[in-house]
């Protein structure tokens, strides 16, 4: 077996082939349109933008049915489809309460937006097969690859 380290992708590289192989992206704590000038609404905006399946998952908003015209789901494990992608608007110290959700979906990456890191967390995923980007913007990340 490989060794989990080479699944915390840190290079530019790494990053590009990790996005150019994600089509669905499940958006844990993304918030609804009337947030849209903070990034866990507007990078997700972005993301569908340029062609990716966005799939919202809020954290909080219980009363949001849809958010990007796309139906809400409540959990993870909700979504009850392969997915390529969780990106995470999360508080660093609230990512391990979501760790067995995102296991049980199995998405091939996890993204820590920028801001965000958990190394512990980032660890559980990697040996699991997964693999994870820390502390950076899809947004800005999936942007540079169009230039």
């Amino acid at each position: 077996m490989a060794d989990w380290k080479e699944n915390l992708i840190t290079d530019s590289d790494g990053i590009e082939q990790l996005i150019r192989n994600t089509k669905t992206i499940a958006f844990l704590g993304i918030k609804p349109e009337s947030h849209g000038d903070q990034a866990a609404h507007y990078v997700p905006a972005h993301m569908a933008a340029a062609g990716f399946e966005v799939i919202p998952v809020p954290v909080y908003y219980p009363d949001v049915t849809q958010i990007l015209g796309r139906p809400v789901f409540r959990k993870l494990a909700d979504i009850g489809r392969p997915i390529d992608m969780v990106d995470v608007f999360r508080r660093p110290a609230d990512i391990p309460a979501h760790l067995d959700d995102i296991l049980a979906l199995k998405p091939k990456s996890v993204w820590f937006q920028l801001g965000i890191r958990n190394d512990e967390a980032a660890e559980t995923l990697a040996r699991a097969g997964v693999k994870v980007v820390q502390d950076h913007c899809l947004m800005v990340e999936e942007s540079r690859l169009r230039r």
